[in-house]
């Protein structure tokens, strides 16, 4: 693979990874309404969620999902719905014994975000179709080319995981005006309502004709 070759894998990346979609607009709702904190536990899940699924497309899954419509909806839909939970749950007043009102330990607040996280970008059958239809035409053709598969998919997860946290580091900064209960509560419930947009947005930009 030329240098030339992989700095346009790179841009290519950037633009992708720039491009407003579910990861972004979790992360951003997320880290407004809960901190950094939370917004780089569920970072470091979407990274190892698109790790998994480079690592699943080198395997030949991911090509099965893009090329099976009942596999695709089947993550398309759970995507959906798993979005519509993370709604509900954040309309909810929180529980009394929420890392917020408690003094739980922020490490297990931080794993809740990180599944949460890996669980949103497994459920999103369009990192899948871009390990299969974007990154083989930048494999050039030699015996090298897993190697070449491994490399930019380790490219393709760090820089989607640097964008992150620069939207993860300015979203972040609206957590301190949300110090107030009252305040918290309102765009709890305001950004939930954003999550079920994003839930419609995503069930509308991952739709495809019927194979």
């Amino acid at each position: 693979m030329s240098l030339a070759v992989y700095l346009s894998f790179i841009l290519t990346c950037m633009i992708i990874e720039s491009t407003p979609g579910p990861n972004m607009a979790y992360l951003a709702v997320l880290s407004a309404s809960n901190g950094r904190r939370a917004g780089f536990a569920a970072t470091l899940g979407i990274a190892l969620g698109l790790l998994i699924i480079g690592i699943a497309a080198a395997l030949g899954v991911a090509t099965l999902i893009s090329n099976s419509n009942i596999a695709y909806q089947a993550l398309r839909w759970g995507g959906i719905a798993y979005l519509l939970w993370l709604a509900w749950d954040g309309w909810k007043e929180e529980p009394e014994n929420s890392p917020v009102k408690t003094n739980t330990p922020q490490a297990h607040a931080n794993r809740k975000y990180f599944r949460r996280g890996l669980i949103v970008n497994l459920l999103n059958p369009k990192a899948a179709v871009f390990y299969v239809a974007i990154l083989p035409g930048f494999i050039a053709a030699s015996s090298g080319a897993t190697v070449q598969a491994v490399t930019l998919t380790v490219t393709y997860v760090m820089v989607a995981t640097a964008i992150h946290s620069v939207i993860v580091t300015l979203a972040g900064t609206a957590q301190k005006f949300l110090e107030d209960q009252k305040r918290r509560l309102i765009a709890r419930r305001v950004l939930s309502l954003a999550l079920v947009i994003i839930a419609i947005w995503f069930g509308i930009s991952t739709g495809r004709e019927e194979l």
